[in-house]
């Protein structure tokens, strides 16, 4: 088997990782005010749905944190194709992962309004995941037949 080498350039990849966390965190503050405003108290994950019906900023605090929630659900899968697939093609990847967060910031700000339709707009963060998953799979099919 070949050794595997980390080419300079996987400090992009590293970088985009820290924004993918910082990303996250925006999401979490997002959310931490959208609580607030509309009075859910802890450890409630969410506002009843009777609730959110008659009040918008329930319904507001309930899509905020359903954003959130979802971009916690694929970090790991990002994540882990991301660091993978950058050990051999960190520009590729690094492009990929943000043409990712992008699609997601654009989703969760959209779906953070309340429009609940609107989260769609941000689907083209499925372009930089299938791209990570193929520079994952290329970078595997590398160590494993040299």
């Amino acid at each position: 088997m070949g050794a595997l080498i980390i080419p300079s350039e996987y400090g992009y990849v590293l970088a985009v990782a820290t924004l993918s966390v910082l990303h996250l965190v925006t999401l979490t503050i997002k959310v931490g005010k959208a609580r607030k405003a509309a009075n859910v108290p802890y450890p409630y994950a969410y506002a009843e749905q009777s609730q959110a019906e008659k009040d918008p900023l329930k319904h507001i605090f309930n899509c905020a944190q359903r954003a959130h929630q979802n971009s916690l659900e694929i970090f790991p899968i990002y994540s882990t194709l991301l660091l993978i697939g950058g050990l051999k093609y960190p520009c590729i990847s690094s492009a990929a992962g943000l043409v990712f967060l992008a699609g997601r910031a654009v989703y969760a700000s959209n779906y953070s309004t309340g429009k609940v339709e609107k989260r769609t707009r941000g689907g083209f963060y499925a372009a930089g995941l299938a791209a990570l998953l193929g520079t994952t799979s290329l970078t595997i099919y590398h160590l494993l037949m040299n």
